[in-house]
């Protein structure tokens, strides 16, 4: 049974509003990890000058890292009222709105951010999930398709990040962050990582997807044809704290994220969370 190589605080950071006048913290490099187990990942960790010299916009972004979503989408609206061209606002509610499950009006936020600041390629970040809470396939599958260009080509940053949150939804009493990878990452080439939080946003779980070499290598051996086509093996692994480890499922094919979540859905639902 596969271990994660980077234990149970390994964790990447999100580029999701990661917007200049917001300013997100750095993007980690997955090898350093990072504990994350406290609020939303989706929420910056710190907040600059930008955020701070509105005092209602610093309350919010408290709120939201608080994981008070609720609250902190009434702040940045508070906000907006008076400064409907705030770009931080905008794309700050888009993420409380997508935390709350509201996904008509997170995009709406976010595409006024995008009208807004055009340039920006960050703002993509905020409207893939953005489209993702609304159901919104065709659009949010635009905007992955605009990141992993601006990954191979964009600015600096946008060469550097990792990866990004693709959606939030609700199973059971928790709720699932849905992470994609630009490039799989790590020993045993993880693709995408499922985030189970507490209802107060703490991590409780996470299922990765992972595709390794070793592992690959026997497959493609046995299924020449299949390899060739381009596919892969997969496994779905979860992994908690002391290194609890659940093998749920292999399969092959190729990653597509919509196949692979109801997998995990599945997985999670039947198979159920240790020591929850």
């Amino acid at each position: 049974m596969k271990k994660s190589t980077a234990g149970w605080g390994f964790c990447v950071a999100f580029v999701w509003i990661g917007w200049a006048g917001v300013g997100s913290a750095p993007a980690q490099n997955p090898a350093q990890g990072g504990a994350q187990t406290g609020a939303s990942g989706a929420a910056p960790a710190a907040a600059p000058s930008a955020v701070t010299q509105n005092p209602t916009l610093a309350q919010g972004l408290a709120e939201l890292q608080a994981n008070r979503a609720r609250q902190a989408l009434t702040d940045f609206e508070q906000v907006l009222k008076a400064e409907p061209g705030n770009t931080a606002a905008n794309l700050l509610a888009s993420t409380a709105a997508v935390e709350l499950y509201q996904g008509q009006l997170a995009v709406q936020y976010a595409e006024r951010a995008r009208q807004i600041d055009p340039q920006n390629w960050k703002i993509h970040t905020t409207l893939v999930a953005a489209f993702s809470a609304a159901g919104m396939r065709p659009e949010r599958d635009q905007e992955r398709a605009v990141l992993e260009q601006l990954h191979k080509t964009g600015p600096p940053d946008a060469r550097q990040a990792t990866g990004f949150l693709v959606e939030m939804f609700p199973v059971e009493a928790y709720r699932v962050d849905a992470v994609e990878y630009f490039e799989p990452i790590g020993k045993f080439h993880t693709y995408y990582r499922f985030l189970v939080r507490q209802a107060d946003g703490r991590r409780a779980w996470e299922v990765d997807v992972e595709s390794d070499d070793f592992d690959e290598q026997s497959w493609a051996e046995a299924h020449p044809a299949e390899a060739a086509s381009g596919n892969r093996q997969f496994q779905i692994t979860g992994r908690g704290e002391n290194n609890q480890s659940v093998d749920y499922r292999n399969f092959s094919g190729k990653p597509d994220y919509d196949n692979i979540r109801v997998m995990v859905v599945e997985s999670l639902r039947t198979r159920g969370i240790p020591g929850a």
